[in-house]
C-alpha cells in the first residue's frame, strides 16, 4: 500500500546512476526467479491480479518500482492494475525492481502474465479473481465535535470492504492520532471496521486528521488499496474575541469636522474563520465625560470617528471610552470582551492673547538708552509653552523715530518695552504708543479681529544735560599752502536747554599732522603749519581734527572738525615710471605717462619736451611725440648702442607749472622687458660704456683661455722640433689587423710625433684630402696596424667616406685625424700629399700582403676585411652605419643664446 510513496526507482537506471556518482561503491544487481501469474484477457482498473514474494527475493528492499506503468506493486507483493488492460497476446511481462537506497544494492524480478484458459479452483483467497459491480471501499465523510463530552470511546463510523464477502478481512488505520501525535486518539476494530474516538479534541489545536485505512487478509494479503480517511473537527464557540491592545490611545484636534477619523481598534478570535463564531461587532458602551456624546464607532471595522464639532480642548482635553467586541455577529448569546480607549484633544490656536489692561503709563529720563521701562502681560487659553500660547508683541503707532522696541520674555510670556534711542525732553515731553500681540502660530479661530491692542503713555523726564555736539561733523574750507596763522571758523557746540554756545570751552583731541590750533573759547581754528593737500595722509582733500567741548559743569561732548583743503597749483606734473626699457630688436620707442597730484583743473593736458643738457646731443638721439593729454612717446634716433641712457623730460600742466624728470632708458637686446638684464651704469651722450662685474669676469676668463691655447701650441711645436723627420724603423714589423669598431674619442687631433711630422702637410691636400678622395662614395674602410707603435690615421668625414689606420701592440700612440672639410688643425702638419703618398704606398702594400699570411705563409686569421657599400637594390643599406656614429657635434645652439649670454658675448667681442 506504500508503493505510491516509493515510485520512481528504476532498477537498471538506478544502478547506472549510482555507478556514475559513487564510483567507489559496488552495486549488486542480481536477478530473482521469474513469477508467473494467470490472468484473464481483460482486466479492469485497480484490480488485484496476484501476489509475489518480495521478501524471498530481497529482504532489505525499501524501494519498489514496476517497469510497466499499467501495474502497481505494494509493499506486501500485491499486484494491482492501474488501468484497464486487454491482453492481445497470450503472454506479457514486466520487471519489478527492488532497491536498498542505504547500501545502493538492487535486485530485479521478472513477472510473466499468462492468459488463463480455464477456471481456477478456489484454493487461496488472495489468488481468487472476482468481479464486482459496486465498491464500498471509498472515503466516507467523518467529523468529531470539538470538546465533545462523550461517552468515550465515541463511535464515529464503520469502514468496510466488499472483499469481506469472499475473504476474511482485518481492518487497521495509521496516521496522526493513531501512531503519531496525538497518540491513540482514534482506533478501529479489526474485525468490524468500526472507528472510535477516545477523548475530546480541541479544534484550535487540531483542525482535522488525515488517516489511512487498510484491509488485509489473515495471511497478509491486501485485496484493497490503502484508503485515505479525513476526520474533521467541528468548531465550537469556545474562544472569546480579544482586543489587540489593553488600552488604545488616540489623538484628535479640537474643533475638527464631524466624521473625522480618530483611530481604529481591532480584535481577534481563535474560532473557525468565516463562521458566526468569528463574526465580530464593535461598540462604545461608555464615554467619560458623558456629555456631550462626541464619538461613534463603526460596528464592523472598529473605526472611531467624531460625531460632534464641539470638541474644545479648553473645556475637556481628554476623553476616555469603554469599548466592547462580541462574536456571533453581536447577538446576545455571543462571547464579548471590553477594552479602554483614551482620546487626547490636540490644541489649535483658537484663542488670541489678551492684554490684562487696556492702557499703561510709564516714564523715562531723557538721553537714557537700553533701559527697560515697562512690562505688559497677556492671557491666552491655549496650551501653555506652545506656539499657540507664546505671544509676539509689536509697536503699531508712536515709534516713528525708532526710540522704542518691545520683545517677549520667553519665561513669562510678557512684553518688555525698552528705549533703544535717547529721547529729548526739549523736543517732546510725552510719547503715546499703541502695541499689539499675536501668537507665534497663525490664528484659526472665528473672531473678526486677529490682534488685541493696548495703549502705552511714556512721559519723558527732563535731565540737566551737558553740551551737545550737533551736528557731530562740521566743516570749514582752507586753501592749501595758506600762510601760517590763517584763522577760520571752527567747531561749535551748544547747551541743549538754552540752545546757546556761551560758556563752552573747546580742546583739540586729535590733530594727525599738527597743522592747526583751536581757540579755547570760540572753537575757531588757526593754521600752525603750512597745509599740503597732496600729503600722504590726506584722502580726497579732507583733513579731520577731533574736538572736545566742555561746559561749566564739566560735561563734555566730542565732535569732528573736517577741514576741506582747497587745491592750488603747487605741483608740477611728474613721470612716475622713471626707468623704462626699449627692446631694440622688436621696438623703437616707449610710452611716457605723466601725473599731476593737483586737482584736474590744475592738471592735464600736459606738454612734453626734452630738456637740453650742456655738452650733450639729446635732440640728436631722442625724439618725443605726444600721444594724448597725459602721455607721450619717446623714440630713439641714429641706432644707439645697447646700454642705459638718461633722458631729462620736462612736463608742463595747463597753467604752466612744470617739472623735469630724469628718465633712465635701457636700450636692450631682448624680446620682452623681462628678458632685459642690463646692469650697467648710465651711458653718456657719446655712447661710452662702463662694464659691469660680469662682463669684466668674462673678459678675464677669455684672456686665461687664450693663454692656455698659446701655451699648448708652443709646447707641441718644441716637442716636434726635437724629433727626426723620418718614419720609425719598426713600422716594417707592424701588421694590419681587422677592426670594424671605432673607439670613442676626439677625431680632430693631429699627432705631433715623428710619424705624423714626416707625413702630414699643412695644406688642404694633406692626409685628409687624399684619403678621403681615395675611398668610394658611401663606403667605409677600417685598417688597424698591430705589433708596433700604436698609430691611427683617420680621414675627415666627408661625403660619407671614412678611413682609419691604426697600429697596435707597441709603446706609444700616434693619432692623425684630419679636420672637417679637408682642413688640418695641427700646425705641424707640414708635408705635402706627394711625400706622404710615395712613402706610405710601398709600405702599405707590403703590410697588406703580409697581413694575409702567418709565419708559415698561409692565410692568417686576422687579415683585413673590408666593409663597404653593399650595392644598389639592397634593403639593408651600408654596414657602415653600424660601425660609426654619423651625427656630428652641432654648434647651432650658439646662434640662439639667451639675451643674458648674448650680452656677455658682445661685451667680450670688439664691435
Amino acid at each position: 500500500m506504500a508503493a505510491a510513496g516509493h515510485a520512481g526507482f528504476p532498477g537498471g537506471a538506478l544502478c547506472r546512476q549510482l555507478l556514475l556518482t559513487l564510483a567507489i561503491l559496488t552495486v549488486a544487481c542480481d536477478a530473482c526467479k521469474t513469477v508467473t501469474l494467470h490472468v484473464p484477457s481483460k482486466l479492469d482498473a485497480e484490480k488485484f491480479i496476484g501476489r509475489v514474494n518480495l521478501k524471498e527475493c530481497f529482504k532489505s528492499a525499501n524501494a519498489i518500482h514496476s517497469s510497466d506503468p499499467d501495474f502497481q506493486i505494494l509493499e506486501d507483493g500485491s499486484v494491482y492494475t492501474t488501468n484497464a488492460i486487454l491482453l492481445s497476446s497470450e503472454k506479457r511481462t514486466f520487471t519489478i525492481s527492488l532497491a536498498n537506497t542505504e547500501n545502493q544494492e538492487e535486485k530485479t524480478m521478472l513477472v510473466l502474465l499468462e492468459r488463463q484458459t480455464k477456471v481456477l479452483k478456489r484454493r487461496h483467497s488472495q489468488e481468487k479473481v472476482l468481479r464486482r459491480s459496486k465498491r464500498r471501499w471509498a472515503p466516507i465523510p467523518c467529523s468529531v465535535p470539538e470538546n465533545s463530552l462523550g461517552p468515550f470511546p465515541l463511535f464515529l463510523q464503520q469502514i468496510q470492504s466488499d472483499t469481506a464477502q469472499n475473504y476474511t478481512i482485518y481492518y487497521s488505520i495509521r496516521g496522526p492520532g493513531v501512531d503519531r501525535e496525538p497518540l491513540n486518539l482514534f482506533y478501529v476494530e479489526r474485525d468490524t471496521g468500526n472507528l472510535f474516538c477516545t477523548r475530546p479534541v480541541d479544534r484550535e489545536q487540531y483542525e482535522s486528521f488525515e488517516l489511512v485505512a487498510f484491509a488485509t487478509t489473515p495471511d497478509g494479503y491486501t485485496p484493497e488499496l490503502p484508503l485515505p480517511l479525513i476526520i474533521r473537527i467541528e468548531d465550537e464557540n469556545d474562544n472569546y474575541p480579544i482586543f489587540t491592545e489593553t488600552t488604545y490611545i488616540f489623538a484628535v484636534s479640537e474643533n475638527c469636522r464631524i466624521g473625522t477619523t480618530v483611530g481604529q481598534v481591532c480584535a481577534t478570535d481563535k474560532d473557525e474563520p468565516d463562521t458566526l463564531h468569528t463574526r465580530l461587532k464593535y461598540s462604545i458602551i461608555e464615554q467619560l465625560p458623558a456629555s456631550p456624546v462626541v464619538f461613534s464607532m463603526h460596528p464592523t471595522t472598529g473605526v472611531i470617528t467624531t460625531s460632534s464639532s464641539q470638541l474644545d480642548r479648553e473645556v475637556f482635553d481628554k476623553y476616555q471610552l469603554k469599548i466592547k467586541v462580541q462574536d456571533m455577529d453581536g447577538q446576545y448569546f455571543g462571547l464579548q470582551t471590553t477594552s479602554a480607549c483614551v482620546i487626547n484633544i490636540d490644541d489649535v490656536n483658537d484663542n488670541l492673547p489678551t492684554f490684562t489692561r487696556s492702557s499703561y503709563v510709564t516714564s523715562v529720563e531723557e538721553n537714557r538708552i537700553d533701559v527697560e521701562i515697562l512690562r505688559v502681560t497677556v492671557e491666552d487659553k491655549d496650551l501653555i509653552n506652545t506656539a499657540n500660547w507664546r505671544a509676539n508683541f509689536t509697536i503699531l503707532k508712536g515709534n516713528e523715530n525708532g526710540n522704542f522696541k518691545i520683545v517677549t520674555d520667553p519665561k513669562t510670556n510678557e512684553g518688555v518695552l525698552c528705549v533703544v534711542k535717547p529721547l529729548n525732553y526739549e523736543e517732546k515731553q510725552q510719547v503715546t504708543l499703541q502695541i499689539g500681540a499675536v501668537n507665534e502660530a497663525p490664528y484659526s479661530g472665528s473672531s473678526r479681529s486677529a490682534m488685541n491692542t493696548a495703549t502705552v503713555t511714556v512721559n519723558v523726564q527732563n535731565q540737566d544735560e551737558g553740551p551737545e555736539c550737533s551736528p557731530a561733523v562740521q566743516t570749514v574750507r582752507i586753501k592749501e599752502n595758506a600762510p601760517v596763522g590763517t584763522q577760520s571758523s571752527g567747531y561749535k557746540a551748544y547747551d541743549p536747554d538754552t540752545r546757546s554756545s556761551s560758556g563752552i570751552r573747546y580742546k583739540k583731541l586729535n590733530d594727525p599732522q599738527g597743522w592747526v590750533t583751536i581757540n579755547e573759547n570760540s572753537g575757531s581754528v588757526t593754521t600752525f603749519r603750512s597745509l599740503d593737500r597732496e600729503a600722504e595722509t590726506i584722502r580726497n582733500g579732507m583733513y579731520n581734527v577731533t574736538v572736545l567741548a566742555t561746559d561749566k559743569d564739566g560735561r563734555t561732548c566730542t565732535g569732528i572738525l573736517e577741514i576741506i583743503l582747497e587745491d592750488v597749483n603747487d605741483n608740477g606734473p611728474s613721470i612716475p615710471k622713471q626707468q623704462v626699457i626699449i627692446c631694440k630688436p622688436v621696438m623703437s620707442s616707449v610710452e611716457i605717462v605723466a601725473v599731476d597730484p593737483d586737482e584736474p583743473i590744475h592738471g592735464p593736458p600736459f606738454d612734453f619736451s626734452l630738456e637740453q643738457v650742456p655738452s650733450s646731443d639729446i635732440y640728436r638721439m631722442w625724439r618725443l611725440t605726444k600721444i594724448n593729454d597725459t602721455a607721450a612717446r619717446l623714440s630713439y634716433l641714429n641706432d644707439p648702442q645697447f646700454g642705459q641712457y638718461t633722458v631729462p623730460i620736462r612736463v608742463t600742466d595747463r597753467l604752466g607749472q612744470s617739472l623735469v624728470t630724469q628718465v633712465k632708458v635701457a636700450v636692450c637686446d631682448c624680446v620682452t622687458e623681462n628678458d632685459c638684464n642690463l646692469r650697467v651704469s648710465p651711458r653718456t651722450d657719446n655712447g661710452g660704456v662702463m662694464l659691469g662685474k660680469w662682463a669684466i669676469l668674462a673678459i678675464l676668463l677669455g684672456i686665461a683661455l687664450l693663454f692656455c691655447i698659446l701655451f699648448t701650441l708652443i709646447c707641441g711645436a718644441s716637442g716636434a722640433a726635437k724629433k727626426p723627420k723620418v718614419f720609425p724603423d719598426d713600422l716594417a714589423q707592424q701588421n694590419l689587423i681587422v677592426s670594424n669598431t671605432e673607439a670613442p674619442g676626439d677625431d680632430r687631433v693631429c699627432s705631433t710625433n715623428g710619424f705624423s711630422a714626416h707625413t702630414v702637410g699643412s695644406s688642404a691636400q694633406g692626409i685628409c684630402g687624399t684619403m678621403g678622395s681615395g675611398v668610394k662614395g658611401g663606403g667605409q674602410e677600417t685598417i688597424e696596424m698591430v705589433k708596433g707603435g700604436h698609430q691611427t690615421l683617420e680621414s675627415c668625414r666627408g661625403a660619407g667616406q671614412h678611413h682609419t689606420l691604426e697600429s697596435c701592440k707597441g709603446g706609444g700612440q700616434h693619432t692623425l685625424d684630419s679636420c672637417r672639410g679637408g682642413q688640418v688643425v695641427a700646425e705641424n702638419c707640414k708635408y705635402a700629399h706627394s711625400e706622404w703618398y710615395s712613402f706610405t704606398q710601398p709600405r702599405l702594400g707590403e703590410r697588406l700582403r703580409l697581413c694575409d699570411q702567418d709565419t708559415d705563409h698561409t692565410h692568417a686569421q686576422d687579415y683585413v676585411l673590408t666593409y663597404k657599400y653593399e650595392g644598389r637594390g639592397s634593403t639593408a643599406g651600408s654596414v657602415g652605419c653600424c660601425s660609426e656614429r654619423q651625427e656630428e657635434d652641432g654648434l647651432d645652439f650658439l646662434d640662439h643664446l639667451e639675451p643674458k649670454f648674448r650680452t656677455l658675448a658682445e661685451a667680450c667681442m670688439k664691435r
